[in-house]
């Protein structure tokens, strides 16, 4: 009698503590740039609630392990009195380099 091991599938790979696969793994990591962006139109916006949005985006992003000094800030005034903001973070190429999110989990 001939018994297989069925199950984990012979072409699994076992996955580590932190989360990522060992071998020739795929991992989950996406180094796709983060964005956090709104536009306000005229009137709906100070230049104490503009401060307080771009201060609350960049600290959204930077709890996603985006490094202070890799946190990009873009705000466009336009002619009409609207203005667009955009907090941006392009993450690192490999897994890895970003270091952790607070609370010691990986990225």
């Amino acid at each position: 009698m001939l018994i297989k091991r069925l199950w984990p599938p012979p072409s699994a790979h076992s996955v580590g503590e932190s989360g990522r696969k060992k071998g020739n793994a795929i991992s989950l990591y996406q180094p796709e740039p983060v964005e956090i962006s709104t536009r306000m139109r005229p009137g709906e916006w100070t230049e104490e609630s503009l401060a307080e949005l771009v201060s609350t985006y960049r600290m959204r992003i930077e709890e996603m392990g985006a490094p202070a000094a890799e946190v990009a800030t873009d705000i466009e005034r336009n002619d009409d009195g609207s203005v667009k903001v955009i907090v941006s973070w392009t993450k690192p190429a490999i897994a890895g380099e970003e270091g952790s999110v607070p609370g010691g989990q990986p990225l």
